[in-house]
């Protein structure tokens, strides 16, 4: 019998989207070996962060690009203590307006508002995709620093599917890939599953080009195509490692407006008589949408009071009201502004990578057009070119 929880989940909240993603298991065996033309890792964190990435390029023989930012992540020590059998790129990026990416608009609706999102990952993801032009690059494997593969067979496997699926992610085990509000949602008997992610994800790059718009839930938004989900596929099985949702409520907050527009777009995904996403440009949706959401949270704040009390429960519940009031500064007219300049960056992002040419040259050459003409050049090390 349906649960009080379950049934204000079933009306007010998703809690999965598989069905909308092909499944296959970690161990099927595909009709090639897949090849994997670079892993691409975006970090902020100290270089010891990448010790698995690299062991995974090793065994794959693939290029490792390590995109960095911030005072704890540095491109120079990336490249000293990388292993002689491991070719590399690590690229310092620097002020994200100095790299050759189109301004969005997405961006420039969000700016001087309190929905910026003051984080590069979009960016560096971005920076791996217009590189991945540039050196010729077919399928590439984004993979966080905090994502621990099971062995690099699945990466390869992944691969294969390629030449078939636009883009295959991997089962995240270990800690849940999720939002702070759905991850209070489950600790509190809610039914919550992963989606697929960017933490680990095999894109092939020449067809159906897409971009990560600078939000929360990024990599949902690269999923799509011009109605639905691009060709989309799972297998293989990796794990992140635990982190505490909880430790500050900003996270949360800064979470929410991504959490709603992906959600509500997707809403309309497992819905097959919504035509689609293209239907979240009306605003009943959102109106519809936006009362859904308070009415979840809510839920789950009621379910997070009855815990025992305690740091953990204190610490819970202030993510749960910092999401909440960035919710209540929500309106359908903003949600569907953002959707519409969403469309207008998807066509951009085209034109910008068309212009995009692939070079035979090698690094050298393809840093120069990772920056816009006139900005500073960026500091970079490879297993090639040396204390750039």
């Amino acid at each position: 019998m349906e649960t009080e929880t379950e049934r204000v989940s079933t009306e007010h909240h998703h809690g999965s989207h598989r069905h909308l993603v092909d499944v296959f298991p970690s161990d099927f065996a595909p009709a090639r070996t897949g090849v994997v033309d670079a892993i691409i890792v975006p970090t902020i964190r100290h270089h010891r962060w990448l010790r698995h990435a690299t062991r995974l390029a090793a065994a794959l023989g693939c290029p490792l690009v390590s995109l960095h930012s911030r005072n704890w992540s540095s491109a120079e020590n990336a490249a000293i203590l990388m292993p002689h059998n491991v070719r590399f790129i690590a690229i310092d990026l620097g002020n994200p307006a100095w790299l050759n990416l189109p301004d969005f608009e997405t961006t420039a609706l969000v700016k001087a508002t309190p929905f910026v999102r003051m984080t590069d990952l979009s960016s560096k993801r971005n920076i791996g995709l217009l590189l991945a032009r540039l050196m010729g690059w077919q399928r590439i494997m984004f993979l966080d620093d905090d994502i621990e593969v099971g062995g690099h067979e699945e990466v390869a496997r992944a691969a294969a599917l390629l030449d078939t699926y636009d883009v295959v992610g991997m089962n995240i085990g270990g800690y849940p890939d999720n939002s702070v509000v759905c991850h209070a949602h489950r600790l509190t008997g809610g039914r919550q599953d992963s989606f697929v992610g960017g933490g680990a994800l095999a894109v092939e790059t020449t067809r159906s080009p897409s971009f990560f718009p600078n939000v929360y839930n990024e990599d949902w938004f690269y999923l799509l195509g011009e109605t639905s989900l691009r060709r989309l596929a799972v297998t293989g099985k990796v794990a992140q490692r635990p982190y505490d949702p909880f430790d500050r409520p900003i996270r949360a907050r800064d979470q929410e407006l991504g959490d709603v527009l992906a959600e509500g777009v997707y809403w309309l995904l497992d819905d097959d008589s919504s035509g689609g996403w293209r239907a979240a440009t009306d605003p009943a949706h959102w109106q519809r949408f936006l009362a859904r959401r308070r009415t979840f949270i809510e839920d789950v704040l009621r379910r997070v009071r009855r815990l025992p009390s305690g740091p953990s429960r204190q610490a819970m519940e202030s993510s749960l009201l910092a999401a909440f009031g960035r919710l209540n500064r929500l309106d359908p007219e903003f949600c569907v502004c953002y959707l519409k300049a969403w469309m207008v960056d998807r066509h951009q992002w085209a034109a910008h990578l068309a212009k995009i040419p692939q070079l035979d040259s090698g690094a050298a050459d393809a840093m120069k057009w990772l920056v816009k003409d006139g900005a500073k050049q960026l500091r970079w090390w490879s297993s090639v070119n040396m204390a750039r």
